[in-house]
């Protein structure tokens, strides 16, 4: 573990454009940054919504008419949307499927915003470039009908990981930090969704091992585990980081290549030691920062409350917010920004 791991950011930040995202990120927080994200602004600010919207374009998909809406619901039972599923259509060979997922366009335009900023000094020099991208089970169990999943997930990841090779092409190695992000498999674990295969965790291990092979020693490499907060609500609530841990160390034994960093959420109203219990099992090799997703708008107490639960457990690591900020109201960003800085400046007197 590093001895100062910093601040670390999700990715997707309720500002306008990525220019100013990474002023304004730079500009408060960049003492403590080892990775800056482009905010995921425009179209990518709901997510992987776009990649839904790109799906019901597709001339290779249509609506599952016998396959139930999905039912998206937050942790107290409030119902979100209900969404209808896709599936391929008669006679379309899904291995013949391509999909344009875009990812690659946005991450080579913002790159060329952020080069432009670190030239001119500001950006700090030796802070790197985070493209942040979603695994193929974050559309699949989110828009695509159960019946279908198994012919849709290979398809859409090999799109991913052209658009990962298209990234890796357009962005020096040593400027370049990968974020995997994982909902949906934590979600899965949870029990989350009405469909879930009975050799889950062998097929999320081995997806998350795979997409972490597909980015080179080069690059710096990390996932973002996740509960999902649409709404700024956690789908489900987790009884602790039982199975963040345990998914942790599922990626951690299907990966050949180095692990750089890990992030780990934890809710606003737990800041007891039975949640972080759990974070006695992980094991990580000293090159990997763990990141633990603790502060929150407006409750300095309350993030030093999870600072000093988690360090009973876990000495030395760095914070963020549980997730990204892209669906939070923009009136907010100032505060959370200040949030971070408010908490590392503790922690480091402390």
């Amino acid at each position: 573990m590093h001895d100062q791991p910093g601040i670390h950011l999700i990715g997707s930040v309720a500002m306008d454009s990525a220019e100013e995202v990474f002023l304004a990120l730079a500009t408060a927080l960049g003492p403590w940054l080892a990775r800056i994200p482009d905010g995921e602004t425009g179209e990518r600010h709901r997510w992987i919504y776009w990649q839904r919207e790109m799906l019901l374009r597709h001339p290779d998909l249509e609506i599952d008419p016998d396959a139930t809406p999905l039912r998206l619901t937050q942790w107290d039972g409030t119902l979100i949307r209900h969404t209808e599923l896709l599936r391929f259509r008669p006679g379309v060979d899904p291995a013949r499927v391509r999909f344009a997922t875009g990812y690659a366009e946005a991450a080579l335009a913002s790159w060329k915003v952020f080069e432009r900023l670190r030239d001119a000094g500001r950006i700090p020099a030796g802070v790197r470039f985070q493209v942040c991208l979603p695994t193929p089970m974050a559309s699949g169990y989110m828009y695509i009908a159960p019946a279908s999943l198994a012919d849709y997930l290979p398809a859409y990841e090999r799109a991913l990981t052209g658009a990962l090779a298209a990234i890796l092409a357009g962005i020096p190695h040593e400027d370049l930090s990968i974020q995997w992000d994982v909902c949906q498999e934590v979600l899965v674990f949870e029990n989350y969704f009405p469909y879930r295969p009975r050799d889950y965790k062998a097929q999320i291990q081995a997806e998350l091992g795979r997409l972490g092979d597909a980015v080179p020693d080069t690059v710096e490499l990390g996932y973002h585990l996740c509960y999902g907060t649409p709404r700024d609500e956690h789908l489900v609530m987790p009884e602790d980081m039982g199975v963040l841990v345990e998914l942790t160390q599922a990626l951690l034994g299907a990966l050949s290549r180095r692990l750089d960093f890990i992030h780990l959420p934890v809710p606003r109203d737990r800041s007891d030691a039975a949640y972080f219990a759990p974070l006695q099992a992980l094991r990580l090799a000293p090159t990997t920062t763990l990141y633990l997703g603790l502060i929150h708008f407006d409750d300095h107490a309350g993030d030093m409350a999870r600072i000093g639960a988690a360090r009973a457990v876990w000495p030395c690591f760095g914070i963020s917010s549980e997730c990204g900020w892209g669906r939070t109201d923009p009136g907010r960003i100032a505060g959370l920004i200040d949030a971070h800085r408010q908490a590392i400046e503790a922690m480091t007197r402390a």
